[in-house]
């Protein structure tokens, strides 16, 4: 169940973080949800090795939207030098 939870959320917070986040997103919404998706279990992850999450338990939202923007923020920078090299 935790994992159905974190794909939602994490879908939801994609789009929370592509409006906190300034600037072109490169990507559009669709990579911006996955993105999301993907903030969501590291921040799951981040929490559980701290412990404010047990193993069975989902990241909370905001956490959620911070990993989301710690993503959305590394892939920016790893698509423009990308971008820039090429």
């Amino acid at each position: 169940m935790g994992l159905i939870v974190t794909l939602i959320i994490g879908l939801v917070v994609g789009v929370v973080a592509k409006v906190l986040v300034p600037g072109k997103d490169p990507g559009g919404w669709f990579v911006t949800a996955l993105l999301g998706v993907l903030g969501s279990f590291v921040a799951g992850f981040l929490g559980k090795a701290v412990g404010w999450y047990s193993p069975d338990e989902p990241a909370g939202f905001f956490s959620s939207v911070i990993g989301a923007i710690i993503v959305l923020v590394v892939y920016k920078i790893i698509t423009r030098q990308r971008a820039v090299t090429s």
